[in-house]
């Protein structure tokens, strides 16, 4: 076999008729052989389900001519005989940066000047971030060393993507042949388009957020289209290649199954069906992900066990990590039992040498291998368009494949070679195998059996004589070396090297005291095929936790059902002209208040007792900053066109503490970095559901404006260039938005006007989300909530409101209110303040805790709310605090959080008081509400009981028990030999209006 592979190693022949230099001069004479060889007597697999033994590859000028049982080896083939060999299609890698060039971000520190432009010269687009024109082809060099290792690998052709930009242009589909020219081994020049979320290489500002992300793509892709249809209004290399992109594949890579989903709107907006490149905890969403209907390119980077045997390095790591670290290599397997198409890659990880050891880790873990080779070679290629060229070994395909010892996935496979176009790479030599039994004699010693064992690359050694040691064996070629203990009580090394003499082993070595010997190690015996067998058994497939809903602590491996619900005999705060009523009964049921009365009966309900307790409205928290992934998108001063509800997070775990505290609904209000900055998301929190489930149905849209220090960027560095830089300023950004967005509205009126066949002619104006949100707030689709403190500067937006014609919902913050509150009352604008904040920076130097109660006197609707994760646990307290100061009645100051919020949000049609038909949003306290001593027993949510006391205790309890199983479970790798990665320290990241960026770091006085 040696032999004949040697030869075939010299035909590097006619498989440049592939993809041929017909164009290219020559410096000599002309050789064009026909590469014509056949491989025969091998097990080939054609497909990913199809095998045929003993059968026949012929290849001719790097293509497959046949393949078969019955094929006739023309003459002049050079033959390879192929027995006990496996044959199988190249790997197909969809997602690599092979061949191209290192993408290196040079963006400036926090002392440096902001960069509002592109620097990049020519008829590009306006965003570096945006750069489709980019053509991986164009950038594509053979790189001999990445080659190689790939090879090694099993794959024969990969797609290049540069991974750099939201859009990143076109991916080319190349082989690994590293011994022809570029034009040689590229198969598709654009076989795909590439998009992500990461700005990339981009030096520019804009954006600096994951929804400012998202609204870049949005605009480009209706940019394109103004463009496509409108080509002389402007010329754009950018757009014009956007276009041309969008009839190829779309590659959308992402950091995470939250990611997936939000990649995954945007591709519905436009039309588009994105093939994503997953982050690798796809599983935890099972549900959502399949209902994308998006294949997902999996990476097998999974996650090392932590190193935990000290106790207190354990409590650093939370239990999503633990779970991950257990559940990762599962998730091709149930992906795939889903029903979601797959395809594996090789990127993410640091050693390229993990994938086929991950691979059969997957498979371990419930991936059949059937699906798994299909993952490697049908999938990418159909997916990529290119399944008449690679991913099988059909007539007229590459001549990609690779030949291995044995079945691709069984522990001890070793991969042989790796044809690419019908050039042979050979990859690895056959080990000899020199498992058996054999006797040993040293000198005077006893003799000895030596049992070698383990894998034909792998061996092992065990020594029996009187006892039986574990020892070393190593062989390397001819040679090998043994060491192996005396015995049991003496750990002494007996160290051996000889050499393979025909069966036996033979040489000279060392005992423990320096004696030299000579020895012998005669073969007896062949180790049984059951041995072998059992030394190289793929591991049983491990039992795993549970899934949880959502993904961290305090979820639940079932979700709490929507149930009749009768409460009993407690003291229920309506919010109604009822009052405050004892000893009376709630029913809930189908998720609304059903009834409200005394001695109320229900067949099935669930009856609590609520003697001694207390029933309220469930909390709303007006302005909160909970459950988002970024707060600000801080770079430019309009940035309406960004949406909180893009970057809902809803793992997060302020979303259950928040529960714990008796509140059901949030608006996420943008921070305020910015005058104008980007649309409110109003969720119900609705713990273990989805982003796009905790969304309050047919909501009021709303979005945030701000005024102060923030928006001119008083506290920023010196270098700061960003308009406005003064409060005057600000208010010369709000005049010129809304004109812009006045001019924009009448231009779409005198368009929608023309008849069809003067639109014909006529060229739409340009579709700009930015002006579509403020067109929304000039014919009240949408609400402002305002930011602000300073008297002046509230007069300030009163005045450009009435100038411009546009309405203020809500004055948040409004620590000033007090001054201005006939004003707000006038206009009928309501006020969302802090109960007794003040002093924490010079704006908020005249601010009282009597401000609530005095808006509210003067008939302003007026709340209170958190504007910190932490303080939402306890706006019950808050707004108790009205009473203390201003002498507010209780029920009064109850309505702060829970009805005048919803008047706010324009949804005390639903929520905010204990009334028949209202949304089943309840709390039931164990003492009066505004006490210090209340807590919530429980939550719901639409009848739902997010939250329970009872339950919470339960689960802590569960918890710990979890967490000391996978403890232990990481403890038992390490043994095992496992790599293991140190606890890193992660502080929860809770987010505050002026922060730009999501912060590892918590703060609680950036307000």
């Amino acid at each position: 076999m040696k032999k004949i592979l040697t030869i075939a190693a010299c035909l590097a022949f006619g498989s440049g008729y592939v993809m041929a230099q017909e164009t290219f001069p020559r410096n000599g004479v002309y050789d064009e052989r026909a590469g014509l060889v056949a491989l025969t007597n091998a097990t080939i697999h054609t497909d990913y389900k199809t095998t045929i033994n003993n059968a026949t590859l012929l290849i001719r000028n790097g293509k497959v001519e046949a393949v078969g049982t019955s094929v006739k080896v023309p003459a002049g083939a050079v033959t390879i005989d192929a027995k006990g060999k496996h044959i199988y299609p190249g790997l197909v890698d969809m997602f690599s940066t092979y061949g191209l060039p290192e993408v290196k971000s040079e963006r400036g520190g926090w002392g440096s000047p902001p960069q509002m432009e592109s620097k990049k010269q020519g008829a590009y687009s306006w965003n570096q971030a945006i750069r489709p024109e980019t053509n991986a082809v164009e950038l594509f060099k053979v790189d001999k060393k990445q080659a190689e290792e790939m090879r090694k690998l099993g794959f024969g052709s990969v797609l290049a993507v540069h991974r750099d930009g939201i859009a990143r242009g076109t991916a080319t589909l190349v082989t690994l042949a590293d011994n022809k020219r570029e034009n040689e081994v590229v198969v598709l020049d654009k076989a795909a388009a590439a998009l992500s979320f990461d700005k990339g290489s981009s030096t520019q500002d804009y954006p600096n957020s994951l929804m400012g992300s998202m609204a870049l793509l949005r605009q480009t892709y209706l940019d394109a289209q103004w463009n496509a249809q409108n080509p002389a209004r402007e010329q754009n290399i950018s757009l014009t290649a956007f276009t041309a992109a969008n009839k190829y594949p779309q590659i959308f890579e992402v950091n995470g199954k939250l990611d997936v989903l939000r990649a995954d709107k945007v591709g519905d907006e436009f039309g588009k069906q994105y093939i994503i490149k997953g982050g690798g905890d796809e599983y935890q969403m099972i549900k959502e992900i399949k209902s994308t209907n998006a294949p997902i390119i999996l990476s097998l980077n999974f996650p090392d066990a932590y190193n935990l045997e000290d106790p207190f390095d354990a409590r650093r790591v939370p239990l999503e990590s633990m779970k991950h670290w257990e559940m990762a290599p599962a998730n091709a397997a149930m992906l795939n039992k889903a029903g979601v198409t797959i395809a594996f890659t090789a990127a993410d990880l640091k050693d390229k040498k993990d994938f086929l050891p991950n691979l059969r880790k997957a498979i371990q873990y419930g991936l059949s291998e059937e699906e798994a080779l299909k993952a490697l070679t049908a999938t990418p290629a159909k997916l990529l368009n290119a399944d008449s060229k690679v991913g099988s070994l059909n007539k007229g395909m590459l001549a990609n494949f690779i030949i291995t010892s044995d079945n691709l996935f069984a522990v001890d496979n070793i991969i042989l070679e790796n044809w690419v176009q019908g050039s042979q790479y050979k990859i690895s030599e056959m080990p000899s195998d020199y498992r058996g039994v054999y006797t040993l004699k040293m000198a005077q010693q006893p003799d000895r059996k030596l049992m070698i064992s383990g894998t034909a690359e792998k061996p092992e050694l065990k020594v029996i004589a009187q006892d039986t040691v574990t020892g070393k064996i190593t062989f390397s070629g001819n040679l090998v070396t043994l060491a192996f203990a005396k015995d049991k009580k003496n750990k002494e090394s007996i160290r051996l090297s000889g050499w393979v003499q025909e069966k036996n082993l033979q040489g000279e070595g060392q005992l423990p005291d320096a004696t030299s010997v000579k020895w012998t190690a005669t073969f007896s015996e062949a180790m049984s095929q059951k041995a072998k067998s059992d030394s190289t058994k793929v591991a049983k497939t491990p039992q795993l936790g549970n899934m949880i809903y959502p993904f961290r602590a305090y979820g639940q491996t079932e979700l709490p059902k929507q149930e009749v619900v009768l409460i009993k005999n407690a003291t229920v705060w309506t919010n109604e002209k009822e009052g405050k009523l004892e000893n009376t009964d709630v029913l809930l049921k189908n998720g609304k208040i059903a009834k409200v009365g005394k001695n109320l009966s229900e067949n099935g309900a669930k009856v609590v007792d609520g003697t001694g307790k207390h029933v309220t409205p469930g909390i709303i928290d007006e302005h909160s900053h909970i459950a988002l992934n970024g707060v600000n998108e801080g770079t430019q001063s309009v940035t309406a066109e960004v949406r909180m509800a893009d970057v809902v997070n809803s793992d997060d775990i302020n979303i259950y503490r928040q529960l714990a505290g008796g509140v059901t609904t949030s608006q996420l209000l943008h921070g305020s970095a910015n005058p104008i900055g980007g649309q409110s998301a109003i969720i119900k929190l609705r713990w273990g559901k989805s982003p796009d489930e905790l969304m309050v149905e047919n909501a009021d849209g709303y979005i945030k404006f701000a005024l102060g220090e923030n928006v001119k960027q008083s506290n920023r560095n010196n270098a700061n260039i960003r308009f406005p830089q003064s409060r005057m300023g600000v208010e010369q950004v709000f005049v010129d938005a809304f004109q812009r967005a006045k001019e924009y509205e009448q231009s779409w009126k005198s368009y929608n006007s023309l008849s069809k066949r003067e639109k014909a002619k006529t060229p739409a104006p340009r579709r700009d989300l930015e002006l579509d949100a403020l067109v929304e707030i000039l014919n009240e689709k949408r609400f402002i909530t305002c930011h602000s403190y300073v008297q002046s500067e509230i007069n300030m937006l009163m005045k450009v409101a009435d100038e411009m014609g546009f309405k203020i919902n809500t004055f948040t913050h409004i620590l000033e209110g007090y001054k201005v509150a006939d004003k707000m009352k006038d206009r009928g604008i309501g006020g969302s303040t802090f109960a007794d904040w003040w002093a924490y920076k010079m704006e908020v130097k005249d601010a009282i805790p009597q401000n609530a109660g005095i808006m509210n006197q003067l008939g302003v609707v007026t709340a209170i709310n958190s504007d910190d994760a932490e303080m939402a646990r306890r706006l019950n307290q808050e707004a108790a605090k009205s009473v203390k100061y201003t002498g507010m009645s209780e029920e009064d100051a109850l309505k702060m959080v829970t009805l005048n919020p919803a008047k706010l949000l324009h949804l005390d049609d639903r929520m905010g008081s204990i009334k028949t038909g209202k949304d089943a949003d309840v709390v039931l306290w164990n003492d009066n509400p505004l006490s210090i001593y209340a807590k919530p027993l429980k939550t719901f949510v639409d009848g739902i009981a997010y939250y329970d006391v009872e339950r919470d205790e339960q689960m802590r309890v569960e918890l710990e028990k979890e967490r000391m199983r996978l403890v232990q479970a990481m403890l038992n790798a390490k043994t095992g030999g496992a790599r293991t990665q140190a606890p890193v320290t992660r502080r929860a990241s809770v987010v505050h209006c002026e922060d730009v960026a999501h912060s590892e770091e918590e703060s609680y006085f950036a307000h």
